[in-house]
């Protein structure tokens, strides 16, 4: 008898860059058997991934988590926002784990360490193009990630690091499963400035 999967619920805040890193988390946890939920309260923990280039959007993150560890109280936190910790911890001590953005294996590992897979590879599939948080006729394609401007009003630099490219050919493999899994249009994002 197989064993029952653990069910993630899961909060995706910010750009479209911040949406491709919660597809790539999603995307390796359903790899290893890992259920999406629908309710925090029903679920084993929750992810939030956070924002944090305007004020607003930090508050916004900080009411997502608090809805999280009040529903849940197991709550993971990545994003933007856990590149500067501190305003997270102060506000939620409680919290499992705090990542900054692109930090998907360490995501992945804090989820490891609060619920241990339960994989059936025969049973708990995942598509070759990932999960997709998009509409099935398009998606996003990440180029590159981070900036080296240094623009006095923007915090860009300080939350995802210079600017780096990624290898044309990780990117045209991810475009041809794109393309096979029925995506029509291809929303290519590079540097956030």
């Amino acid at each position: 008898m197989n064993a029952v999967a653990p069910k993630i619920s899961f909060v995706s805040l910010g750009c479209p860059k911040a949406l491709v890193d919660s597809e790539r988390i999603i995307t390796s946890l359903r790899s290893e058997g890992y259920e999406l939920s629908k309710s925090h309260a029903g679920a084993d923990l929750v992810i939030v991934n956070t924002c944090g280039f305007l004020d607003s959007a930090k508050a916004e993150s900080l009411e997502a988590i608090g809805s999280a560890m009040a529903e849940n109280g197991k709550v993971i936190v990545t994003g933007c926002m856990g590149a500067e910790p501190e305003q997270i911890r102060d506000a939620f001590p409680n919290v499992l784990a705090i990542t900054g953005p692109q930090a998907y294996e360490s995501v992945v590992s804090a989820v490891h360490q609060a619920v241990p897979p339960k994989h059936d590879p025969f049973i708990d599939l995942v598509p070759d193009q990932g999960v997709k948080l998009t509409p099935r006729h398009y998606a996003y394609l990440k180029i590159s990630e981070g900036c080296n401007n240094r623009c006095t009003f923007c915090i860009i630099p300080k939350l995802r690091g210079d600017l780096v490219s990624r290898p044309i050919g990780d990117v045209l493999r991810e475009a041809e499963k794109l393309a096979k899994a029925g995506v029509k249009e291809l929303l290519v994002i590079s540097q956030d400035t």
